[in-house]
């Protein structure tokens, strides 16, 4: 299956967005390969795949978007990781960041609770190659305890708090990276563990759709 897909379609693209980033101050050089690797065109869906390396959010259908790879740039910068973590996505959304996680981590751990669109990312992945990547259709706000403590935990959907199976399923010195606050507007914080407690780092202003589930926003 991995030789299904060819990795120098729209290479020079590719090439180009990785550029732009340095150009913004991305300089974790593992993300920027990542970014330089990854197909993103290919979580595209196909009406919009013309854009798929302009910095920006696009529709990928059920409600939701792809964020931006400036976005996906920053967030996985701020992890620091360093290829040994084992890694918890909460949202798999278009798929995209799951396969960037899956050349920066060792394990990762991404849920969906759109079936659709799990569908979708895993078939990609499949055709990837990547093997280090476990998928769950589910209630992200519940995490996932039988493959828990987590190094990481990055949540692509907005929450009024953190809910607490992320502080229960994080490890020693790991990182929760959240979008906290209301529907419409929120801030993105990094949270470290240090024994029983959360070092917070406010990080920006952002706007991402709502984390639905039983320790969250309802439907």
């Amino acid at each position: 299956m991995a030789g299904a897909i060819d990795l120098q379609e729209y290479r020079g693209a590719r090439r180009r967005l990785v550029e732009t980033l340095q150009a913004q101050g991305l300089r974790d050089l593992s993300v920027l390969h990542a970014i330089d690797e990854i197909p993103r065109h290919l979580f595209i869906p196909t009406g919009v795949r013309h854009r798929a390396y302009e910095d920006s959010a696009l529709p990928i259908g059920s409600g939701q978007t792809i964020s931006q790879p400036s976005i996906h740039a920053r967030y996985l910068e701020l992890l620091s990781l360093t290829g040994k973590e084992r890694v918890l996505e909460i949202g798999t959304g278009s798929g995209y960041q799951t396969a960037l996680l899956s050349r920066l981590a060792a394990q990762v751990f991404s849920i969906e609770r759109i079936a659709g669109l799990l569908d979708k990312a895993r078939e990609v992945i499949q055709q990837m190659g990547a093997n280090n990547i476990s998928f769950m259709l589910g209630d992200g706000t519940l995490g996932w305890p039988q493959f828990a403590p987590f190094d990481a935990i990055l949540v692509g959907a907005a929450a009024p708090e953190i809910p607490m199976a992320y502080v229960a399923q994080l490890a020693e010195g790991g990182r929760i990276l959240i979008p906290l606050g209301d529907r419409d507007e929120q801030v993105l914080h990094l949270f470290t563990r240090h024994g029983d407690e959360l070092a917070r780092q406010d990080i920006a202003p952002v706007r991402f759709v709502p984390l639905v589930g039983k320790h969250s926003w309802k439907s």
